[in-house]
């Protein structure tokens, strides 16, 4: 499905600063007690003041898992969604095995926690751009990750990952020696979790002529295995005219879509 988004009053919303609620900061939500994981894994999150029961948003950044930082999507939060922002460790000091771990343990938090800042646990959506959108989908569809904290992945209300890789990680191929343009399938991969019963999947890229070394076409294949083995809630836009770096400003309108469907979410209400 292909999207064309130009509208001036997106890049506005996107863009106004958090205005309402309250933002609690640094929150340390791992397991491990060394000095990079204290430093790192902590999130932010976003609790409106006004009513309980709220959708619930984890929206990972991106970075390549090597660079980047939390943040509260000012769209999200306009939105009335609570919204949990995670940072987690980097390569080259931990793998990528060890980011992915640090991704289940902050849904696990939110699982947990997020009651208390005005969150429905039953309406847990899991969201993020790149390399955040590749946690999303690796913590969404092999069940073994979350499992290790004592959640379900398919407890989930959605994945929705932002121009994630579906192929291994290109940082992983990295430090094996392989290139940019040599794709490689493996347990690294969110292509070798398909499976018909994970939570609804929306997927979306930018651009396919935009976008870096063949992200549309990764995550178009991850779709039709998707429809292949049967899922039944599965979505792919491509957004013309975005590249990978700004794709997330149609993106954020496709994520709000689908929580209101899915949650039943109405903003004012």
């Amino acid at each position: 499905m292909k999207l064309f988004f130009m509208s001036v009053a997106m890049l506005v919303s996107v863009a106004t600063a958090v205005a309402e609620g309250q933002v609690t900061r640094d929150i340390p939500y791992s397991r491990n007690n060394d000095a990079y994981s204290a430093e790192r894994c902590r999130l932010d999150v976003y609790g409106d003041t006004v009513g309980a029961g709220r959708p619930v948003v984890v929206w990972f950044h991106g970075g390549g898992l090597t660079g980047g930082s939390k943040d509260l999507p000012a769209r999200l939060v306009s939105e009335g969604y609570v919204v949990v922002a995670p940072n987690y460790r980097l390569i080259p000091r931990v793998t990528v095995g060890e980011c992915i771990d640090d991704a289940a343990a902050a849904v696990a938090w939110t699982f947990e926690n997020i009651g208390r800042y005005g969150g429905d646990r039953s309406k847990i959506f899991v969201a993020g751009h790149s390399a955040g959108g590749y946690l999303t989908s690796m913590i969404g569809l092999d069940r073994r990750q979350l499992r290790r904290y004592g959640v379900e992945a398919d407890s989930i209300a959605a994945l929705i990952p932002f121009s994630g890789q579906a192929i291994t990680h290109f940082s992983h191929r990295k430090s094996q020696g392989i290139g940019e343009l040599q794709p490689t399938v493996d347990s690294l991969a969110p292509l070798f979790y398909v499976r018909p019963d994970c939570p609804p999947y929306i997927i979306i890229t930018g651009d396919r002529e935009q976008e870096i070394f063949g992200r549309h076409e990764e995550n178009a294949y991850l779709w039709r295995m998707m429809k292949l083995v049967g899922h039944k809630d599965v979505y792919i836009y491509e957004e013309d005219g975005f590249n990978h770096g700004d794709m997330c400003i149609p993106g954020f309108e496709i994520l709000v879509k689908h929580v209101n469907r899915i949650a039943g979410h109405r903003k004012n209400r």
